[in-house]
């Protein structure tokens, strides 16, 4: 099965992405030959997944999460689903923030 997640590094930064493995993704890393984001921000740990059954569904979710700010993806980990919507709502709507 296909799997979108999302990684938090060690500072603190997110790192979306999208595999049909996800053991084996977290493994590459954790260990360094992952992606360029990850490699110079170890340690990283899973912090959000989901299961697609289609690769193009998981593939257009990545690229959905990673065109969102660092506080909506906070909001999607933590189940904050008011939240999604708040911040996904133009900055100027928005006058407390």
């Amino acid at each position: 099965m296909p799997y979108v997640y999302i990684l938090e590094c060690s500072d603190g930064t997110y790192y979306t992405g999208s595999t049909w493995d996800i053991e084996e993704r977290l493994y590459q890393h954790q260990t360094g030959i992952g992606a360029n984001h990850t490699r110079v921000r170890l340690p990283v740990r899973l912090v959000f997944f989901e299961e697609y059954d289609r690769v193009d569904e998981a593939y257009a979710r990545e690229k959905q999460i990673q065109g969102w700010s660092h506080r909506k993806k906070k909001a999607l980990i933590e189940g904050n689903f008011g939240d999604l919507v708040r911040f996904s709502k133009n900055h100027t709507q928005n006058a407390e923030e």
